[in-house]
């Protein structure tokens, strides 16, 4: 990673979009795939207090390696909680106890610093062609953008006026077309009453650290799979959201950094945070600034904002999670329309590779599951296999 001050200073109008852009990736975060974090720790029994810890220290790790990796990068590297782990652990906390998970995430953790030490994690990640990565993250993405529309056959309000004001936007002012749609948003969804706070309080999280038990159950039940899922499904595709926009961060030290710092929290209940997908998608495009160069303040405001719900536990969480799902599907979708755009047009712009590519496309975006892996491992695999049948060899 690198310090250039020179290109990357920030004017007071350059903030707005880059901040919002990290406010609306955790809102969605928060708002679409934190209730399995809910969800697993009512399976594993945790009492209401070591699920505020597990919030505080997943949301304090995420937000302080955000920060860090994207102030010393000058690159958007936003981070997060490993969302398919998650529901992994939704199933694995049902059979396996609290400290000996809590062994388990310490062992995933320290093999992922392993990894980034390694240098082998860099090497993969340039093996893969760009038409390929573009491909993929069209893929992945393809999901996001149709339920923005689809939406409308749910809320056909609420989203036909969010789609009316971005596109509006768009066309009068693009640069601040996600900042729109997020403020006009909330304004539409408090005048409708449907923001339903009146029982929330603002309380402190406290930490609570768990003695991790070490048994070789939990390291074939909870280790080995919480760690292939998380590379597979997040690292992977993260670190292609990144080479996709542009952004040159070494691989080796995103693992690192945020596998020491899970780590750290993980005798407090965090199971494993990584560097972000769909959600950092929202950040690295053009909607968070036109320059890329001004972007990386996306992900210390992410990192910021995710520190602030981690000091207020339980609270802030259950915030984002009132938004109607429909917002969250719909706002995330528009907010990651010009990723997609830019994504289809790369895969599709060598006309050798284009079949490759677009094969690549189509198997992200149908979300094969297979041995528990997900669609962006196998999306990934079934485009590396047509690109070396189809062009001979994979790139140097």
């Amino acid at each position: 990673m690198s310090f250039v001050p020179s290109s990357s200073s920030v004017r007071w109008n350059d903030l707005i979009p880059p901040v919002v852009a990290g406010l609306i990736s955790v809102i969605v975060n928060y708002g679409g795939t934190f209730i399995l974090v809910f969800q697993a720790a009512k399976v594993a029994g945790l009492s209401p207090e070591l699920t505020a810890s597990w919030v505080w220290s997943i949301s304090i790790g995420v937000g302080v390696t955000g920060i860090i990796l994207s102030w010393v990068s000058r690159e958007p590297i936003i981070t997060a909680w490993s969302t398919p782990a998650a529901a992994f652990l939704v199933t694995a906390l049902a059979t396996t106890p609290y400290e000996e998970a809590i062994g388990a995430y310490l062992i995933s953790a320290i093999a992922f610093v392993v990894l980034g030490l390694s240098g082998w994690f860099e090497r993969v990640i340039r093996l893969i062609p760009t038409g390929v990565a573009a491909g993929l993250l069209a893929g992945i993405l393809l999901q996001f953008g149709i339920g923005a529309f689809g939406s409308m056959s749910i809320d056909p309000l609420l989203v036909s006026f969010l789609i009316i004001v971005y596109v509006v936007l768009k066309r009068f002012t693009a640069r601040y077309a996600v900042v729109g749609i997020l403020m006009l948003g909330l304004a539409f969804l408090l005048i409708q009453d449907r923001i339903d706070v009146s029982g929330l309080s603002l309380r402190l999280a406290a930490p609570i650290f768990t003695m991790p038990v070490f048994s070789l159950n939990a390291l074939l039940s909870v280790t080995l799979p919480l760690f292939l899922i998380t590379l597979t499904g997040q690292y992977m595709p993260g670190m292609l959201v990144l080479r996709n926009d542009g952004f040159r961060t070494s691989a080796n030290s995103i693992v690192t950094v945020t596998g020491f710092g899970s780590l750290l929290m993980a005798p407090f209940g965090s199971h494993a945070f990584n560097i972000a997908a769909i959600t950092a998608a929202i950040c690295t495009g053009p909607e968070a600034h036109d320059n890329p160069d001004k972007r990386w303040v996306a992900g210390v405001a992410a990192g910021v904002f995710y520190v602030l719900v981690g000091v207020f536990g339980l609270t802030l969480a259950a915030v984002f999670m009132a938004f109607p799902v429909t917002f969250i599907t719909t706002l995330a979708g528009l907010a990651l329309l010009g990723t997609i755009g830019g994504s289809l047009a790369s895969a599709m712009a060598d006309a050798k590779t284009r079949e490759a590519s677009l094969i690549t496309f189509l198997a992200a975006a149908a979300n094969i599951t297979f041995l528990g892996i997900g669609g962006a491992f196998w999306g990934l695999v079934i485009g590396l296999v047509a690109y070396a049948v189809l062009n001979g060899r994979l790139s140097r």
